[in-house]
C-alpha cells in the first residue's frame, strides 16, 4: 500500500514509522514546515512535500495527521477525486469531516504519543471506523497488522474513548504536578510517591477502579480531610479540587 501522511508531527512520526515497519510504502511527507518534512522524510526514505500541489494523486491511503484544528482547512484543500481513502487519526473529530471524499475512515490510537519516546503499537486498541463497510473493514484489517487488538468503533464511541483517555492520562497528570509542587514547596522528593503511583496502576489494570479505592474519602475519615484541607488552606484551587474528587469518591461508596 502506497501512503501519504500528512503531518509530521507526534502523530505522523509513529503512524508512518509503524506503517514502514509492517511493510507498507511511505511515498510522501507533507507538512506546511518544509524542514519538519524533510526531517521525518530522510527518516523514512521518501519524498518531502510543503504544498499540496504536489501531492501524490494516486497514492492507496492519506492519512491527515495534524493537530486537530488543523484537520479541516487540510480537508477543505485537499482534492475530491483522490484515488484512495483519506482517513484522519484524532480522537474527537467525527468522521463526518471527510464527507466529500468517496473513501474515508479514521484509525485512532487511544495513546500518549511523543516523537522521542518509542510505542508498541501492538498493545495500543486502534479504533477504527469507515464511511462504508467496506472501507471499515480494510481499515480494520490494516489496524490489526498493527495491533491485534484494534476495534471498530462509531464517531461518538470513540469521543468517549478519547474523554476517557483525556481523565487518565491528562487529568491524572497535572494531579502528579500538583502533588510535585506541593512536596517540593516542603522540601520533599516526589520520588517518595512513585511506589504508590506504580501501585494505583497497576491496580487499575486488573480491577475496576472503585473496588480498589483507598484513602480518607472512601472511608469517610472527615477527621483526615480536614486536615488536609486546612494544610492548603492557602490554595483555594486546590482545596476545592480535594473536595470535588472527595465528594466523586464518597458517592461511589
Amino acid at each position: 500500500m502506497n501512503i501519504v501522511i500528512l503531518g509530521s508531527g507526534n502523530a505522523a512520526t509513529h503512524f508512518a514509522r509503524q506503517f514502514q515497519k509492517i511493510g507498507q510504502h511511505i511515498v510522501q511527507i507533507y507538512s506546511k514546515t518544509k524542514a519538519n518534512a524533510d526531517a521525518l522524510a530522510f527518516d523514512l526514505h521518501c519524498a518531502a512535500i510543503d504544498q499540496l500541489s504536489e501531492l501524490d494523486l494516486n497514492a492507496d491511503l492519506y492519512l491527515i495527521a495534524v493537530a486537530d484544528q488543523a484537520i479541516i482547512p487540510i480537508v477543505e484543500t485537499l482534492p475530491e477525486n483522490l484515488k484512495g481513502i483519506v482517513i484522519h487519526c484524532s480522537g474527537a473529530t467525527d468522521l463526518a469531516v471527510l464527507s466529500r471524499f468517496k473513501n474515508a475512515g479514521v484509525i485512532y490510537p487511544p495513546q500518549s504519543l511523543s516523537k522521542d519516546k518509542a510505542v508498541d503499537f501492538s498493545t495500543v486498541p486502534l479504533c477504527v471506523e469507515g464511511n462504508t463497510d467496506e472501507n471499515s473493514a480494510m481499515l480494520l484489517q490494516l489496524a490489526r497488522k498493527l495491533s491485534p487488538q484494534s476495534i471498530y468503533c462509531t464517531s461518538h464511541q470513540r469521543l468517549a474513548i478519547h474523554l476517557a483517555s483525556v481523565m487518565v492520562n491528562n487529568f491524572s497528570n497535572i494531579l502528579y504536578q500538583m502533588a510535585y509542587e506541593l512536596l517540593n514547596e516542603n522540601n520533599l522528593s516526589f520520588d517518595l510517591i512513585k511506589p504508590i503511583i506504580r501501585e494505583t496502576a497497576e491496580k487499575a489494570q486488573n480491577h475496576i477502579p472503585i473496588t480498589v479505592q483507598t484513602g480518607p474519602a472512601i472511608r469517610q475519615d472527615s477527621t483526615t480531610m480536614q486536615k488536609h484541607l486546612q494544610f492548603i488552606s492557602n490554595k483555594p484551587d486546590l482545596q476545592q479540587i480535594y473536595q470535588l474528587l472527595s465528594q466523586e469518591i464518597t458517592k461511589r461508596k
